[in-house]
């Protein structure tokens, strides 16, 4: 418990083992998330960012001047949650993810009920808070990403830094391929590939709920030249309906820290500004949006 806090409160990233999902299990999720990455490969190659890079490329060599790329990501990624299309190749893709994902959102459950504890929370506030005290159930959505390996890791990023909008965020990264880097104290730092571990991150929801005590922290993915660099991230956030605000026991001057809102309403100034500063985002939904007339 006490390395949760420290991870929750130095870090806002902490790499958990022993945490119960078969390593089995772990191995089946690797095999068909690569299997589906080398079906998309093709399209990857005629992507944005790869015809982005070529341009550049080619501008170098004719001498000129260019500037690294600021607005796109070297990356292949696609989502799945209880609502959307999922990949039908590889067939075991479906039936291994939807055990992969169960077991995760299990894993997300417990890390936060241990965030409880370490706050001084009632045991399922924060799960509370998400749901809208029941009302509502908390989004999991799960983004499998690939980076593959970069000419010119000079000219792109693999990620750009952010800070993720949600809660509690489970990252099973690649364990033989680095490039994920979290900020602190004004310095880049690998979270080192480490084999079965899954890497757990506090989002700006579990900042806010915490009255500051946890951060939610700047991460990005540096591309590589070398290895395709597998990323399966799990988020369980508020439901959109689930009005977030600081909970009284966070600590001392936690409440009237942070705003009151409707999670909604947070997504969509994220959804402009998630490469910003996440403090303009708390102000952007301080004031209450007018209500329609009756």
């Amino acid at each position: 418990m006490a390395q949760i806090a420290n991870g929750c409160e130095e870090w806002g990233f902490f790499q958990l083992v022993n945490h119960g999902i078969p390593l089995e299990l772990l191995e089946r999720v690797k095999k068909v998330c690569s299997e589906c990455y080398r079906l998309r490969d093709s399209g990857f190659k005629s992507s944005e960012p790869v015809r982005t890079l070529d341009v550049l490329v080619e501008a170098e060599q004719r001498g000129e001047a260019v500037a690294p790329v600021d607005d796109m990501d070297w990356e292949d990624i696609f989502y799945i949650h209880d609502g959307n299309q999922w990949p039908s190749n590889p067939p075991e893709f479906k039936e291994t993810m939807r055990e992969y994902r169960a077991e995760l959102r299990k894993l997300a459950e417990r890390v936060m009920e241990a965030m409880d504890e370490n706050l001084g929370l009632d045991k399922g506030s924060i799960k509370s808070a998400f749901s809208g005290e029941g009302r509502h159930e908390p989004f999991f959505g799960t983004k499998v990403s690939h980076y593959p390996p970069c000419p010119r890791p000079d000219l792109i990023t693999g990620l750009r830094a952010h800070t993720d909008a949600g809660g509690v965020i489970l990252l099973f990264q690649d364990d033989q391929v680095g490039g994920l880097e979290v900020l602190k104290d004004g310095q880049w730092t690998d979270v080192q590939p480490l084999a079965g571990a899954i890497v757990v991150n506090t989002g700006d929801q579990i900042e806010v709920l915490s009255g500051g005590r946890y951060r939610s922290a700047w991460h990005r993915v540096l591309p590589m030249r070398d290895g395709n660099r597998r990323s399966i991230a799990s988020f369980y956030n508020p439901a959109n309906e689930a009005t977030i605000s600081p909970a009284v026991a966070a600590g001392a001057g936690g409440e009237g820290a942070y705003p009151k809102y409707v999670f909604g309403d947070y997504m969509d100034v994220y959804a402009k500004q998630k490469f910003q500063a996440k403090e303009p985002r708390f102000e952007a939904v301080k004031a209450p949006k007018s209500s329609p007339a009756a």
